[in-house]
């Protein structure tokens, strides 16, 4: 089971009817090209990034319901695995140029 825990939600991750497995690829790929035309690494991983506290910061708001506490769970796994891979693609770019 691909479950995550955040806090102390735990929310099944590709239990939903739509979950597309390459999503997180394009959007990585699409960051990445954005720094292939010159953007900022730094600003792209604030676009990119979710800060956890302030995810933790919605969680904890008495009135949102559980449905919407669920789609944050979701949203803050997404945009990290995103991240990860922007990275990967930003590390790898870095060390071609190096060895060219």
């Amino acid at each position: 089971m691909n479950a995550v825990e955040l806090s102390s939600h735990t929310v099944d991750i590709t239990g939903r009817d739509d979950f597309d497995p390459l999503a997180v690829q394009r959007e990585a790929a699409m960051f990445y090209g954005l720094f292939l035309r010159g953007h900022s690494v730094d600003a792209l991983r604030r676009d990119i990034d979710v800060p956890k506290a302030l995810v933790d910061k919605w969680l904890k708001g008495q009135r949102y319901e559980p449905s919407f506490r669920d789609a944050l769970v979701r949203l803050y796994t997404y945009r990290k695995q995103v991240l990860a891979i922007f990275d990967e693609l930003v590390l790898n770019e870095r060390t071609k140029s190096r060895v060219q």
